[in-house]
């Protein structure tokens, strides 16, 4: 890997644009365009089963199973195969901080602090400083995918790649002329999304209105009433195996009485209160957990131990839900220098803090008594994803390039933008690259699902699909 330069420096604008420039001697564009797996590459199922050394081994078959389902699940699943193979292709060594996981499903909803819905990244569980070419390969390589799974004509999915990496150029082209304040502060309206539907692709914007409305409904209050009840006067999560279960009903009566003498949800919940701001502390404080349970969500991260836990308040209708997730050390960790985070849930708030425009202000961490790590944040508040399964040509990619400018504007608030710019220039050298490797990268996605099929046909690995 070529030696990392420091994005972050005080160089002016235009010297690092000239910087960028320079590097394509170093590193043609034209270089992004190669994929070829290396010699002694790694067994994808291998590296799929050491990431889930640790992991809670019951809820495995479900991440099986639903990988299974199409090339692009087992995309979703497998961001771990994917940093191994990125490891060994060309990179500037203008690094940023980057999502590390930047397929299209890992974009959409949600509500900002001012109750604005917005669209941005909205997993951060790999994020990492890193090489921002990563992440862009992934997402053109998720757009090729997801248009195959429409049934779209090869050209058309090469071109869904080539929307990506332009939207992405143009808009670090824009960045790279903001201020520093104006990429900080800088949003995407939901509204403004939908508006771009009714230019662009006619017959997804109806599709694009109903996620809208449907996220703007998708407040506490509805999600509270969709996973509680009352049992004996009290809210109570609903048992759904194996999906969501209690911990009440996962945990012995010994282990009941243990917990209660020992204090331990009580000393989880003040550990994450003390690394939230003092301000949210003070509202922390208003609430006690009611209830917890355990909550199998995604693909990739099933078998992590995620739960959710129910905030009460002074009345009734203060009643919160948050969600705490197990952490454990980024898929590219292993192929990048150190940077010395104090622990794993760290890295994913600093992360998500940097690269999303406005970030949920629940947002925390704590280390668990048996090492584990977690972060914490709100439950599904005002969150809604597009279902870009129904979308046509045109609709997907008027999506991608929303992503690709998202993404953009994630990589230019942790600083670089200039110099990336000045690497990508204006022409379409880069964009017909990155539409090689993702076409490339495409087919090895497809060999690999099909080498998880024949594990799971030879019993290597267990899979329970449709759960």
């Amino acid at each position: 890997m070529p030696k990392t330069t420091n994005t972050h420096s005080s160089v002016d604008a235009n010297s690092a644009r000239i910087e960028g420039k320079h590097l394509r001697k170093q590193t043609p564009r034209s270089s992004h365009g190669d994929w070829r797996p290396v010699s002694d590459r790694t067994d994808p199922i291998d590296l799929l089963q050491e990431q889930d050394k640790g992991r809670l081994q019951h809820l495995l078959p479900i991440k099986y199973g639903r990988m299974m389902a199409s090339p692009f699940a087992f995309l979703r699943g497998s961001a771990v195969v994917m940093a191994a193979d990125l490891s060994s292709t060309p990179v500037t060594g203008l690094d940023t901080v980057i999502c590390g996981d930047a397929h299209l499903a890992n974009f959409g909803l949600f509500a900002t602090p001012e109750r604005n819905v917005v669209f941005d990244v909205n997993d951060f569980d790999e994020t990492y400083p890193g090489p921002w070419e990563w992440d862009l390969k992934r997402l053109a390589t998720s757009a090729v995918i997801a248009g195959r799974g429409n049934g779209f004509h090869n050209k058309t999915c090469g071109k869904l790649a080539t929307v990506v990496s332009r939207a992405y150029r143009e808009a670090m082209q824009r960045f790279a002329a903001m201020s520093i304040m104006e990429v900080w502060y800088y949003q995407v309206n939901a509204a403004s999304v939908v508006d771009l539907f009714d230019t662009y692709a006619k017959k997804s914007a109806e599709g694009a209105r109903k996620t809208l409305r449907k996220a703007r409904t998708h407040t506490s209050e509805h999600t509270l009433a969709k996973l509680t009840h009352i049992v004996d006067g009290q809210p109570r999560f609903i048992n759904s195996p194996p999906v969501l279960v209690r911990m009440a009903d996962l945990m012995t009566d010994e282990e009941k009485r243990s917990a209660r003498e020992q204090g331990s949800v009580d000393r989880a919940w003040e550990a994450y209160k003390r690394t939230v701001p003092e301000e949210r502390r003070r509202l922390l404080s208003r609430y006690r957990v009611a209830d917890a349970a355990l909550r199998v969500g995604g693909v990739g991260s099933v078998g992590t131990r995620c739960a959710i836990a129910l905030l009460e308040g002074e009345r009734p209708q203060d009643a919160l839900i948050l969600q705490q997730k197990e952490v454990g050390a980024s898929c590219l960790q292993a192929y990048l220098p150190d940077h010395g985070f104090s622990s794993q849930a760290q890295r994913v708030i600093v992360g998500q803090r940097l690269m999303q425009a406005s970030s949920d202000i629940f947002l925390g961490f704590m280390d668990g008594e048996s090492g584990i790590q977690y972060y914490w944040r709100q439950f599904k508040d005002m969150k809604g994803e597009f279902d870009v399964t129904t979308f046509d040509a045109k609709g997907l990619a008027t999506y991608l390039a929303v992503c690709g400018a998202c993404l953009a504007r994630a990589h230019a608030r942790a600083g670089g933008s200039a110099a990336i710019a000045g690497y990508l220039g204006k022409s379409t050298t880069f964009d017909k690259a990155i539409r090689r490797f993702a076409v490339a990268y495409a087919d090895q996605t497809e060999r690999d699902h099909m080498a998880l099929l024949d594990a799971i046909d030879t019993g290597r690995i267990v899979a329970s699909p449709g759960v």
